[in-house]
């Protein structure tokens, strides 16, 4: 009875043990940290984004148990990791987050975020939850199933690499290599060293981000304050617009000032940026399309022929005098006499749909009489 006792005791013990190698730790939070608004530098359109996306490697391994300055080098990565989501500015990028080190036979990584499209709150969650490891410092296959995992991502990809350095009987700088070769110039790799690295360390970080070319190399202690943290996240997440302000669809209305992206070539648009059809008018309480319009119909044929992917939301607008039940119905009106002629000439219902707004949505101002001309509009919005 006694020898049960014991045995007991032993596998209870040795699975407090194994459950705390994999414990998660407390989100890493730092309510002190501020970060640096770089949104104001892409909305002036002096900065345009220069990646698309960003893939995350994040090292748990049992070396990264080591603490300094009160924390582990594991808490430290992740709070370094903090400080970078939350000075990202508000960009449309997709992301993913592996870690490695785990207690698993053989050391495998981990996939705990993505590919998919980065949500400053759900890639902090998914950052808050990756355990403390217990395994190996396999980073040369992190970096081999991160490669895997940024098959679906397209464009421009900055692959941040955040860990100790301590990875010794593996080739991570190989493995590097094997990502950058398969992406090439669409892929930069950075390197971001954390705990008290020895030489070695040193030289293994920079060798991994050499082998990407274009990225760079850095410690956490040179990253921690708001503007040193800004100052790298503009460097792997932004570059400055060359030719002046940037103008993405070439609808002549820079990106900062255009509420209405993705405009197609040929398309005019109003001071928003946004598809009008300026010039088409309805009499009072009318939708009939008079003839003279036709040539201003005409080209949006054209465009929809020129681009046969492409599919529109014609909407109804009216400015805000009478009721608004009226309004609505007069809107819905005005928008399917639109899509009717656009059908008539060969374009394909399922390429366009027709809704009104009627007053809900002004375009400008309905206390001057201009204002309210430019909020009686029908507008073309593309759809994805």
């Amino acid at each position: 009875m006694k020898k049960n006792y014991y045995i007991l005791n032993f596998i209870v013990l040795m699975g407090v043990i194994l459950v705390s190698c994999q414990a998660h730790y407390a989100p890493v939070v730092h309510p002190q940290f501020q970060p640096v608004d770089l949104n104001a530098k892409l909305k002036s359109g002096a900065y345009q984004p220069k990646v698309d996306n960003f893939a995350v490697i994040l090292d748990a391994s049992p070396s990264t148990q080591n603490m300094q300055t009160g924390l582990t080098t594991f808490e430290s990565s992740k709070a370094f990791l903090y400080r970078m989501n939350r000075s990202i500015p508000q960009m449309n990028l997709n992301s993913s987050l592996r870690s490695f080190g785990h207690w698993q036979e053989g050391g495998e990584t981990t996939l705990h975020y993505g590919p998919a499209r980065w949500e400053r709150e759900s890639f902090q969650g998914a950052l808050d939850g990756v355990p403390q490891g217990g395994g190996k410092s396999p980073v040369d296959q992190a970096f081999d199933l991160s490669s895997d995992d940024m098959s679906s991502m397209k464009g421009r990809t900055a692959v941040i690499l955040v860990g100790d350095g301590q990875y010794r009987g593996v080739d991570a700088a190989a493995a590097a290599k094997r990502l950058k070769a398969r992406y090439g110039n669409d892929t930069c790799i950075y390197t971001v060293l954390t705990g008290s690295a020895g030489p070695q360390d040193v030289a293994t970080m920079k060798e991994i981000a050499a082998a990407g070319e274009c990225g760079s190399y850095q410690n956490t202690s040179d990253l921690e304050s708001p503007q040193a943290m800004a100052n790298w996240v503009e460097s792997v997440f932004l570059t400055k617009a060359t030719g002046g302000p940037l103008d993405s669809d070439g609808d002549g209305v820079y990106d900062n000032a255009d509420r209405c992206p993705d405009t197609p070539k040929g398309a005019t648009v109003d001071n928003r940026g946004c598809w009008v059809l300026t010039g088409v008018t309805f009499d009072t309480s009318k939708w009939k399309i008079k003839s003279r319009y036709y040539p201003i119909l005409n080209s949006v044929v054209d465009i929809l022929q020129k681009n046969p992917s492409l599919k529109l939301e014609i909407e109804g607008h009216t400015d805000n005098r009478g009721a608004a039940d009226y309004n609505q119905r007069l809107s819905e009106n005005r928008a399917k006499a639109v899509m009717d002629y656009l059908i008539a000439r060969g374009i394909a219902s399922n390429r366009l749909s027709a809704n009104g707004y009627g007053f809900s949505k002004p375009a400008a101002s309905n206390a001057t009489a201009s204002g309210r001309a430019q909020n009686r509009r029908v507008e073309l919005r593309p759809l994805p």
